[in-house]
């Protein structure tokens, strides 16, 4: 562990939380009884949490831990159409228009969160700024092109090439070999922006506990007994909105999702000029590896946010830390001098047929398995549950009716993740 890279002021924590802090856990009185119980306070479970409630439903909330101390407060607040399979692939999967229509639900997502946020008036950094996404090799590049060109006209959205020779008017390294736009897409804090979720469901009446972990769920006659740690909630509906973050209380949704360690670090504060030569369209950045990396300049311009997988296996974030640093200067060479103040990791979750799922299983509801673009998707797929649980058809989705599988073996211990980890960065390293 190289300790030279920590600031004087280094936390292990997200920097979203200098601004946002999780709401701690409390001491109210847990309700006998809710229409609608969600368990999970991430940006899933507020969503379908305040459809319920403006809906006329008396919901409460349940979380183990503070409001917001996952992943909905760690991610990088990247935002873009997130359905992970392309055209292609969903076609030979499911057929072309249930390809077409999941697809598009992924650009419907975009639209609503910034719809959302404006329509509420969340103020969580909002920013139109667009994506460059960075081709590792040049035959990335062309691949890139490839895939943009060959989308269906109706899901083509906005996008244009930038070659290596240009790509100092996005992005100052030379560590890529040109890259693509997405001028669509947009950035926020996320932590903020979970805050701002937190206070609308309050002010519609959803009651949240944080540190009240359920952790029994038993049928009772229509409805469930919830065992919490601070007690027994009888509800109607349960809502299961945990993600990467899904226990053993809820066995078959832990069995379809497979829980991984993102990790982030935060700069010191840099110089206005060195921001502007790194980030001079202020965009979300990524690239084209399996093992992606992603990053972008704080809201505030004033220091670099940069995450990725750095670790076979899940590692403490003061390991993770120094490794991250290595790799944001092999990016950009003059951040070699400049120092971490934040260390920090979230756990997404991802299903074997890379795409989110929800629907109902023995009764209880879910929506999860978001494949790390989680802030889109959880917030449509949320808001779409939330309605499904009224009767109303702004619930019905693409996804209604496709399997959500798992593997044979599988309880939901990833212990397959290091060797597909390794082997995706040996395929990178070999630029394949």
């Amino acid at each position: 562990m190289n300790d030279a890279v920590f600031a004087p002021d280094f936390k292990v924590q997200p920097w979203w939380w200098e601004a946002a802090p999780p709401a701690p856990p409390d001491a109210e009185p847990l309700p006998a009884r809710a229409d609608v119980l969600v368990v999970g306070a991430g940006y899933t479970g507020l969503h379908a949490a305040l459809v319920a409630a403006r809906g006329g439903r008396d919901t409460l909330i349940v979380d183990a831990g503070a409001l917001g101390e996952g992943c909905s407060t760690r991610n990088g607040g990247q935002v873009s159409p997130s359905i992970k399979p392309s055209f292609d692939e969903l076609e030979r999967r499911h057929g072309a228009p249930t390809a077409m229509a999941v697809r598009r639900s992924g650009i419907d997502a975009l639209g609503f969160i910034a719809s959302f946020i404006e329509s509420e008036g969340i103020d969580c950094s909002l920013a139109r700024a667009g994506r460059f996404q960075g081709a590792h090799t040049p035959a990335h590049y062309e691949r890139l092109a490839r895939a943009h060109a060959g989308q269906p006209e109706s899901l083509r959205l906005d996008a244009h090439m930038v070659p290596r020779a240009e790509q100092h008017t996005e992005i100052g390294t030379d560590f890529y070999h040109g890259g693509i736009v997405h001028p669509g897409h947009i950035t926020l804090h996320p932590g903020l922006y979970h805050a701002g979720l937190v206070e609308r469901a309050r002010a519609s009446g959803v009651a949240l506990r944080a540190g009240c972990r359920a952790q029994v769920i038993v049928r009772d006659g229509e409805g469930f007994r919830v065992q919490t740690s601070r007690g027994e909630v009888c509800a109607r509906d349960v809502v299961v909105a945990t993600n990467g973050y899904t226990g053993t209380v809820t066995p078959w949704q832990r069995r379809r999702v497979i829980p991984i360690g993102s990790y982030m670090i935060a700069t010191e504060e840099i110089a206005p000029a060195l921001a502007d030569e790194l980030s001079p369209t202020r965009r979300a950045m990524s690239d084209s590896r399996r093992v992606v990396f992603y990053y972008r300049l704080s809201p505030d311009g004033q220091r670099v946010l940069f995450g990725g997988r750095v670790a076979l296996s899940e590692t403490d974030p003061r390991i993770s830390g120094p490794r991250l640093h290595r790799e944001l200067v092999r990016i950009f060479p003059q951040l070699a001098r400049t120092r971490i103040t934040h260390s920090w990791s979230g756990f997404v979750a991802y299903t074997f047929d890379t795409l989110p799922h929800l629907g109902s299983h023995d009764g209880l509801h879910y929506a999860m398995g978001y494949c790390g673009s989680g802030v889109s998707l959880a917030s449509w797929f949320g808001m779409c549950l939330g309605h499904k649980l009224l009767g109303n058809p702004e619930g019905r989705t693409p996804l209604d009716g496709i399997a959500f599988p798992t593997r044979p073996l599988y309880d939901g211990t990833p212990w397959f993740l290091a060797t597909a980890v390794g082997w995706y960065k040996l395929l990178d390293r070999l630029g394949i």
